[in-house]
């Protein structure tokens, strides 16, 4: 078959360096020009911004950060921006934080530096989420995308290791949606497997030893990638249900991520074999959901929705909700039925393998 696809690369300048955070943004600071800075960091990550931000001049902290970023936060700190006259925005932490300093972005067009300190990847994706009356909306602007990333994986050394290994599989959640996406191609699906080699590298790297700064650095690279390929490939059927989970009902970001992974795999590697094969390939393993279990398991995964508060009650709901969004692309058709069972078998850990498609099956609608 010709080669032939079709690719955009977002402009963003990325840094990369351990230790090196501070002098980096100061570096940053003064090539932007920039005068009046608003420094965004939740009040459990205040102490850490503030040393990284210790050699520039902030004219606000701003630490009002919550989780899927809900409207109201958002217009508050818009507003607390506008009063200020900041001209720049800087944010240190994980995604809420990087979503929080987008929602402002997304309506200022204010420039934003982002030093991440979890493993999440939204700082390097031009994607916006809101949540409003207990609806996750989510779009796609350049204006939103930061640009200038700090990576310094010491900054992650504090992350606890139950937290890594969540937020380090939902970057791998982004490389496998990247796999099959709306506008997946050769080069996202690169990247998407470089990123689950290296995120299947680090994470096994500092559960057995959470200061391993080697292992942290990989899974800051995997996460940058996995973030890449996914802005590249869109949201695909995986990204649909998670966010349903966490702004309809208030499900954790990295651990919903992390638990709902291995059942879209599951549901849909059968139907996209090239994709399946990669991830296998990527994983060291033979077969891609046995060898994405086998490190499920290394690494104590999470692997029920009932943990983190949803529920049996909820599934009639969430599938109402989810469906519409489900791209057509979706390398196998999903129906009510079958969304279903899914959501049914992640929110007990049922096997995943109980979702894999059976040749004998009949054809499906969206």
């Amino acid at each position: 078959m010709p080669l032939e696809f079709s690719h955009t690369t977002l402009g963003q300048r990325v840094l990369f360096g351990a230790g090196q955070a501070a002098s980096r943004l100061a570096e940053e600071v003064q090539r932007l020009g920039a005068q009046r800075i608003m420094l965004i960091a939740s009040a459990s990550k205040r102490e850490l911004a503030q040393r990284v931000a210790a050699e520039i001049d902030v004219v606000v902290n701003y630490d009002n950060v919550v989780m899927h970023v809900p409207i109201e936060v958002a217009q508050d700190a818009r507003q607390v921006a506008r009063k200020n006259a900041v001209d720049l925005l800087i944010c240190v932490g994980g995604g809420s934080t990087t979503g929080l300093a987008k929602a402002i972005a997304l309506e200022t067009r204010l420039p934003i530096i982002a030093v991440p300190t979890t493993y999440s990847g939204s700082e390097a994706t031009n994607v916006w989420g809101l949540t409003e009356a207990a609806r996750k909306t989510t779009g796609i602007d350049d204006v939103v995308l930061p640009t200038t990333v700090i990576y310094d994986a010491e900054l992650t050394m504090s992350l606890p290791v139950e937290l890594s290994v969540a937020s380090g599989l939902n970057g791998m959640a982004h490389c496998i949606d990247a796999m099959w996406g709306p506008h997946a191609n050769p080069i996202n699906q690169a990247l998407a497997a470089e990123g689950i080699s290296a995120l299947a590298t680090g994470l096994p790297a500092i559960v057995q030893d959470s200061q391993d700064l080697a292992g942290r650095e990989q899974l800051l690279y995997g996460a940058y990638l996995s973030a890449v390929a996914f802005t590249s490939a869109g949201s695909g059927l995986h990204h649909k249900i998670c966010h349903v989970l966490g702004g309809t009902y208030n499900l954790p970001h990295a651990q919903t991520h992390a638990t709902v992974l291995a059942y879209v795999l599951a549901f849909n590697m059968d139907a996209a074999p090239d994709a399946r094969d990669r991830i296998a390939k990527a994983l060291g393993a033979d077969d891609a959901l046995e060898g994405l279990q086998q490190l499920r398991a290394q690494l104590g995964a999470p692997d029920k929705l009932t943990d983190y508060g949803f529920t049996e009650a909820d599934i009639v709901e969430a599938v109402k909700i989810i469906l519409p969004a489900v791209p057509a692309s979706n390398p196998r058709p999903v129906t009510a039925e079958n969304l279903t069972e899914l959501l049914q078998a992640a929110l007990v850990g049922d096997d995943p393998a109980v979702l894999l498609e059976s040749p004998a099956s009949g054809p499906h609608t969206l």
